[in-house]
């Protein structure tokens, strides 16, 4: 049974309210292409009316700006626990709105609690410092808020990200403005309905949803909003590096996307590294940024790896999100599904071994086979280009240094992974590769605690981890002169 569809409207200084325009834009069950709901189509007006009311409180003298850092967290806490009361409910809602299989909704919803919980803490944890100059001064520091923040969010992971950017923001005392993605509205509107009943005022957190052209852009280019927190394309994120200093000189935080190299070394353990390999591609059914979708496999054990990953790949279940034994969900929409494909033709077209898969399955719903290519060059467009689908591309490779230089060039550099015994060269892979996020005999190795983020292209800051909230806050040096005499 599908999930009820509790709110549709956008959500402005606390309010359920109609898109100024009375436009709304459909919904999709990727299973099937069904509509799920008609909601609000939010553009330039809404976003106007969601960024004054944010703006208002987030005023020096506002019930949000008077709370301490305590209170902040109190809030916060309490929103994690209703996350966690209405668990099952969202990881149902993201699961029907997102196509991701059920049980790893359920996994996410549950470890975005988590999550919350831990950025709220950092809530209470920041403040200034005492600094010694020369003279008779007395300076100290003081770390305040930005002010009002655009966070736009992927429609890949809703809810998990909503709740990392929005509890880091609010833990560091700013108020938010919150653009989903248009594929994928529907959880964040129930999480601001739960921010709501956890205790927010009025105006702190918003939620438009909309298109890029319309909510998107229109937030990217306000004068007022100082900060602008994005995740999702490389394309969109120098879109909107660009527009964040149109009108102001906006602070940027990008998490964009990746090619990123996961190399198997010839001393590693198959039984291992082939199905860490294949879920580092096939889970989420490859809509994952960090996704291993360069595999580099040392020579000699190339043949065999790439036997038995062809093996597994034929073992995936595709199906129904909502069923316990399947293993690989739809693609979100028709767009990704269609981009998918042609990613495949071409990677035929240019000489790679397509060893399994390689087609849509079915004619309705957004289902791609788990494929397959061996013989990959690193000039082919699949080695090259976000394929963001269950693609794995097999290439070889001879020595370490050589791999290194190889998973170095592209303009990427979000994650990176290997499998190895010796431990001289894992520490050298780790040192050497570019990437914000390396891993060592696993793969997607995460947790609140952990720095996340890219080199290169692949965005610029760091979300989660004790510093995060650092992002979001000012540093402000107030000096004292004291007289010489007292």
């Amino acid at each position: 049974m599908a999930p009820q569809i509790k709110y549709t409207k956008l959500f402005i200084d606390n309010e359920w309210v109609d898109a100024k325009s009375g436009k709304t834009f459909d919904t999709y069950y990727p299973h099937d292409g069904s509509i799920i709901a008609k909601v609000a189509e939010g553009d330039k007006a809404d976003i106007d009316l969601a960024v004054a009311a944010a703006k208002r409180a987030f005023h020096r003298n506002s019930e949000w700006r008077l709370y301490d850092a305590s209170k902040r967290r109190e809030i916060l806490t309490k929103f994690a626990d209703l996350v966690a009361r209405d668990a099952s409910y969202l990881a149902e809602l993201e699961s029907y709105n997102n196509g991701m299989l059920l049980t790893m909704a359920n996994y996410i919803v549950n470890m975005s609690v988590g999550a919350g919980q831990y950025l709220a803490s950092l809530a209470d944890k920041y403040h200034g410092d005492t600094i010694p100059l020369d003279g008779e001064a007395f300076s100290y520091t003081l770390k305040q808020p930005v002010g009002v923040c655009g966070l736009i969010l992927p429609w890949n992971g809703p809810i998990p990200i909503f709740i990392n950017k929005v509890v880091t923001a609010l833990a560091a005392g700013c108020t938010v403005v919150v653009k989903p993605a248009e594929q994928t509205p529907l959880t964040a509107l129930y999480l601001a309905s739960l921010l709501k009943e956890a205790g927010i005022p009025a105006g702190v957190v918003n939620v438009v949803p909309g298109f890029g052209p319309g909510a998107g852009s229109s937030l990217t280019h306000h004068s007022d909003v100082a900060k602008i927190s994005f995740t999702g394309s490389r394309e969109v994120g120098m879109l909107i590096q660009q527009a964040a200093g149109v009108n102001n000189l906006k602070r940027v935080t990008l998490e964009l996307g990746g090619k990123s190299p996961l190399v198997i070394m010839n001393d590693a353990d198959l039984d291992i590294a082939v199905p860490t390999a294949a879920a580092a591609i096939f889970n989420l059914s490859g809509q994952v940024c960090v996704a291993a979708s360069r595999l580099y496999v040392q020579a000699d054990i190339y043949d065999e790896f790439v036997k038995r990953a062809v093996e597994h790949a034929k073992k995936i279940n595709v199906g129904d999100p909502t069923k316990s034994d399947t293993t690989q969900g739809p693609q979100t929409d028709e767009a990704t599904l269609n981009k998918i494909l042609e990613y495949i033709a071409l990677g035929k077209k240019e000489g790679a071994k397509l060893m399994t898969g390689g087609n849509r399955i079915g004619k309705t719903g957004y289902y791609v086979e788990p494929t397959v290519f061996a013989d990959v060059k690193d000039d082919m467009t699949i080695a090259r280009e976000e394929i963001f689908g269950p693609v794995q591309s097999i290439l070889k490779f001879n020595t370490l240094e050589e791999v290194i230089d190889r998973a170095n060039n592209t303009n990427y550099g979000l994650a990176a992974g290997i499998f190895t015994k010796n431990v001289n060269n894992a520490l050298q892979y780790a040192k050497h590769v570019e990437a914000g996020n390396v891993w060592i005999n696993g793969y997607l190795i995460i947790g609140p605690q952990a720095p996340f983020g890219g080199f290169k292209d692949s965005g610029l800051g760091r979300e989660n981890g004790k510093d995060c909230i650092e992002e979001y806050l000012e540093v402000k040096t107030v000096s004292i002169a004291l007289p010489k005499k007292f």
